[in-house]
Formats: C-alpha cells, sequence, structure tokens
C-alpha cells in the first residue's frame, strides 16, 4: 500500500512542481517524540520564516525508506530529508567510516569531527552523486536490545538473530562480534520483533524509547559500539535553483534544528534509563574492553580500503 501511496504522491508532485515551485517537502522516517522529528519540525518553522518557503513536514516514513527518500531528492520529486547514515553509505562510502567501532568515546566528539573538514569532504563525494549535504544531525552511539538477555560479553552475542540498518559497517562489527545480522528498514523493525524473526536489534536510547522497542525486547546492554549521524541531504538540482539567500535559509535551519536535536539526543542517554526501567527494561554495562578486542579486524578491513582516512579518524579522536 505504501508504494501505492508513494508512486501517486511522487507523480503529483511532479506535475506540481512547475506550478508550485515555493513548496518544500522535507522528509524522513521517524515518528513523533523522536528528536528527528522535532527538529524536522524546527527546520520546517526557520526555514519558512527565512525563505518565505511552505515546508511540508513528511515523517515516518510515509514518503518511503531511507533509500528511498535519498533517490527521490536526486531525482528532484522530494526536496530535502533527515536521512541515514547507513543509507548514504551506498552513495558515499566513505560516510561509513563514521561508524567504525568505538570510534567516538561520545558525542560532542562525533560532532566536532563532523562540523569540520570531514563533513566538508562527505558533501563533496555527495555531491558528485546529485545530493547535498546541508550539515549533520545526530544518530547517536548505539546500544543492543535483547528479548531475554543481557549482553555483556561479546560471548552473549553468539549466534544473535539481530536487526541492523541497510550499513556494511554495522553488518561487519556483528559479524566479527559471533552474531548473525540481517538488515531490515527501520520501518519494519517492531513487526519483525514481535514475530520472532530477530532476538533483538542496536539503536542509540532516543530511538529505542520513541519507538517502544524496550517493551519488545525489554533488556537493553550499553555496548556503545558505534556512532551514527543523521546527514540532512538536499537533492543537488533544486539545492542549484536557490538564490544565495535562501540556500543560506536552508543551512541555518538545518544548524539551529540540529543544535536541538543533537541536544535531545545528548539528553536522552541521561534522562532515558530510568524511565525505560520504570516500564520494565533491563539495564546493564558492557565490558567494553572485550568489545574493542572482538571488533578490531574491521578496522583492519577498512584500512586496507581507506588507509588515509581511517588513519586520520583515529588521530582525530585519539584521547
Amino acid at each position: 500500500m505504501k508504494s501505492v501511496v508513494y508512486a501517486v504522491l511522487a507523480a503529483t508532485t511532479m506535475v506540481a512542481g512547475t506550478a508550485n515551485a515555493a513548496e518544500v517537502i522535507f522528509a524522513h522516517g521517524a515518528n513523533p517524540g523522536n528528536p528527528r522529528y522535532v527538529a524536522a519540525e524546527k527546520w520546517a518553522e526557520v526555514y519558512a520564516e527565512c525563505s518565505g518557503d511552505t515546508v511540508n513536514h513528511a515523517p515516518s516514513a510515509t514518503l518511503g525508506n531511507d533509500v528511498e527518500m535519498l533517490t527521490s531528492a536526486a531525482a528532484g520529486v522530494i526536496q530535502v530529508s533527515a536521512n541515514s547514515q547507513g543509507a548514504m553509505s551506498q552513495i558515499v562510502p566513505e560516510i561509513g567510516l563514521l561508524g567504525l567501532p568505538f570510534l567516538f568515546n561520545d558525542l560532542p566528539s562525533a560532532w566536532e569531527v563532523l562540523d569540520g573538514e570531514v563533513g566538508a569532504m562527505l558533501d563533496e563525494r555527495a555531491q558528485n552523486s546529485g545530493l547535498k549535504i546541508l550539515g549533520f544531525w545526530d544518530n547517536g552511539i548505539r546500544n543492543v536490545t535483547h528479548v531475554s538477555k543481557n549482553v555483556s560479553s561479546p560471548e552473549d552475542l553468539k549466534g544473535m538473530k539481530i536487526r541492523t540498518p541497510p550499513d556494511q559497517m554495522t553488518v561487519d562489527i556483528f559479524e566479527a562480534l559471533g552474531a548473525a545480522p540481517a538488515p531490515l528498514a527501520w520501518s519494519e523493525l517492531p513487526t519483525a520483533l514481535q514475530s520472532g524473526v530477530f532476538d533483538g536489534q542496536e539503536n542509540p536510547l532516543t530511538n529505542i524509547y520513541s519507538a517502544k522497542l524496550h517493551e519488545i525486547t525489554p533488556y537493553v546492554t550499553m555496548t556503545g559500539h558505534k556512532y551514527e549521524s543523521t546527514p540532512v541531504v538536499a537533492g543537488l538540482a533544486w539545492w542549484a535553483t536557490l538564490d544565495a539567500d535562501k540556500q543560506e535559509c536552508a543551512l541555518k535551519a538545518t544548524a539551529e534544528a540540529g543544535e536541538l536535536q543533537r541536544n535531545l539526543s545528548q539528553e536522552g542517554d541521561t534522562s532515558l534509563p530510568p524511565k525505560m526501567e520504570a516500564e520494565g527494561a533491563t539495564f546493564a554495562d558492557a565490558d567494553k574492553e572485550a568489545y574493542k578486542a572482538a571488533t578490531a579486524s574491521v578496522y583492519e578491513k577498512y584500512a586496507e580500503t581507506y588507509p588515509e582516512l581511517v588513519k586520520a579518524l583515529q588521530e582525530a579522536t585519539a584521547q
């Protein structure tokens, strides 16, 4: 059904595009209550006030999954998407390196890298594929949830059927840990967990809580195994039609909404555990050193393909 709605809306948008060029569609996959949803509302408010254009906020994957939204942005069907690192890595493989295991100790360290030369380089690569990265919001440092046990050591993951985003880096991490990972679209995850297709999944606490995944997989282990960003991406063809003032409006909206979104993400890591425990979740810490040792091979794999960038990231994040 979603594909039919998507096709009809896409066709309608393409027909109406010339008549209503001032409408901007901002699409993403998050539901109300998620920091990405809140930030998208802020983006729409700031951009509309600054530019005079109308913003159509399309959340909850109503216009397709992340890959479909990126395709639509490049094709000019939608204008902007708050997307995912995994989906973007299929277009800009280097962006996947931000998810190297245990690369960032905390969120501010990741933001500093993304807001600097690394972010500019990734934007340059994206433009070669018809996309413009307006900025990077946050998708948190990720943790594992399981239906029946905590996974404090890598051995606890052996054979675990775990859902991952469509991101090769995440698949590689869990294969190195001895689990059985498989990618699945975010919108399909709750049903897959409820039906027993997976034993668990991995996400930042804000995503886990807003989607009520802790009610299905109540054992939460603070593995902190990787970081993911939320690239805010515009179609390059649309971006090129904007005058300098409207481009500045888009960047301003992305930055202001991004500050809000990042703060909500960081606050969630502190405020959500007691809320989740009150709702039946069981938390446990992870043996980080054992996890790091078990995933060392992931660095070796990517260093063969991207030696300079892997080295630069390691040096930039060295404490």
